[in-house]
């Protein structure tokens, strides 16, 4: 269900992973439609989900976007070219037609968010067009989404999907390599 990262981070581990950051009132993803009922326990056993005020998501993958409405007070954030791909080609972003479908959210833009200055966003196309990961290097906390699954850097994500940029994806991996994290926080726990 709910498990503690590091102080003041929890996960709750799904068909994709969903991440609270208490300190900061942030989720990041809020994950699959399958996972509905164990997202909405777990958020509310430490926090009612009416208080949260951001939602993140790392991309705009069904199984990271489709359980928004369970946060009905909170902004929501992409990065730009999340949202343009969005725009240009619904089904090839969410990839699910039920999520597709349903997904009639108003999203901002990832730079106009006023993080703390330890939350860091980073553009890592690859796995998506839009893809970000955020880093906090006060928790030395990596959240990779679907970019990276290990701290090897061997397992990462795919690249054969509708909204991919694969020729993009080794220079994210370089600007991930770069950072010093003790904790790598990944969509997924493969």
């Amino acid at each position: 269900m709910l498990e503690k990262i590091v102080d003041g981070i929890y996960k709750i581990e799904g068909e994709s992973n969903v991440y609270f950051l208490s300190k900061e009132n942030i989720i990041i993803d809020c994950g699959s439609p399958s996972d509905y009922l164990l997202i909405l326990t777990s958020i509310s056993s430490i926090i009612d989900p009416k208080e949260i005020k951001t939602v993140i998501f790392t991309h705009l993958h069904y199984d990271h976007i489709a359980n928004w409405k369970i946060f009905t007070n909170a902004k929501f954030y992409a990065s730009k070219k999340e949202i343009e791909s969005l725009g240009n080609n619904r089904f090839g972003t969410i990839l699910l037609t039920e999520v597709a479908d349903n997904f009639n959210l108003k999203l901002n833009d990832i730079s106009s968010l006023d993080l703390p200055d330890y939350l860091t966003i980073i553009e890592t196309p690859g796995h998506t067009i839009g893809s970000i990961c955020l880093y906090d290097s006060k928790r030395k906390v990596l959240f990779s989404g679907d970019t990276l699954f290990d701290t090897d850097f061997e397992f990462i994500g795919r690249m054969d999907l509708p909204n991919s940029l694969p020729k993009e994806m080794p220079l994210s991996l370089e600007k991930l390599k770069k950072l010093d994290f003790d904790f790598l926080c990944s969509g997924h726990d493969y």
